[in-house]
């Protein structure tokens, strides 16, 4: 008889044991590793980055703060509209296209929602054949479609002084809306629209823009950006 009950209470406390063990493993597939995986909200709000590539309007050349430039007062309009985008300045003082086509590997490694390309003028004051600023940008935006084929590309229009000889200006002035007609761009037809010549709104080179030149700069930026972040 004893040994019966022995037996029984061996029995009871296997099934004691294996009644813990299930429910071990039922709150295994409850628990954490069970949960819904949180959103990664670090990597969606990165992904709405806008880079302004270009040169030295871009950066700032000669202003007290880069905030100054058109790159910092966008970042402003879109706060004020409350939109969930950020500004990252990619501009490169003295930057030619040649010089843009080979770092922007480099800047494509963060992932961006718009990306602004700014670049051209100096190849324009150095007289760069008109086909090779042409090939470089238009090796840039294949570069952008192709590592980002649902961002929106804005391309800024520039032209040049008419002492590059009337031929030069007029082909260089004609590179920027037909690449955005080619490649389904967004297009500022001329970046320094109502700055470029105006004395008071250029610094002493007559070349790059006072902090108040910047302001129309950013002006004339964003009415072809915001069609962009509305669509």
């Amino acid at each position: 008889m004893n040994r019966m009950i022995s037996k029984i209470k061996s029995f009871m406390a296997l099934c004691f044991i294996g009644t813990l063990l299930a429910c071990g493993n039922s709150k295994n597939e409850n628990g954490p590793s069970a949960r819904p995986q949180k959103t990664d909200t670090a990597a969606s709000k990165a992904a709405a980055n806008i880079v302004f590539f270009g040169n030295s309007l871009t950066a700032g050349y000669g202003l007290e703060s880069p905030s100054q430039a058109f790159p910092g007062l966008i970042q402003q309009k879109i706060d004020s509209a409350g939109l969930p985008y950020k500004v990252v300045n990619a501009g490169v003082s003295g930057e030619t296209t040649a010089g843009g086509n080979a770092r922007i590997d480099w800047i494509l490694r963060q992932p961006l929602s718009v990306f602004v390309l700014e670049l051209g003028a100096n190849d324009g004051l150095r007289g760069i054949p008109l086909e090779e600023t042409r090939k470089n940008l238009q090796a840039m935006i294949d570069k952008v479609k192709a590592k980002y084929p649902q961002a929106g590309i804005l391309l800024a229009g520039m032209q040049v002084p008419p002492n590059m000889g009337r031929d030069y200006s007029e082909g260089f002035r004609k590179i920027y809306p037909e690449l955005a007609s080619k490649n389904e761009t967004g297009l500022v037809p001329f970046l320094l629209e109502g700055v470029g010549g105006e004395a008071a709104l250029n610094q002493g080179d007559g070349i790059h823009p006072t902090a108040e030149g910047h302001l129309l700069l950013a002006d004339n930026v964003w009415k072809e950006l915001q069609k962009m972040l509305a669509r």
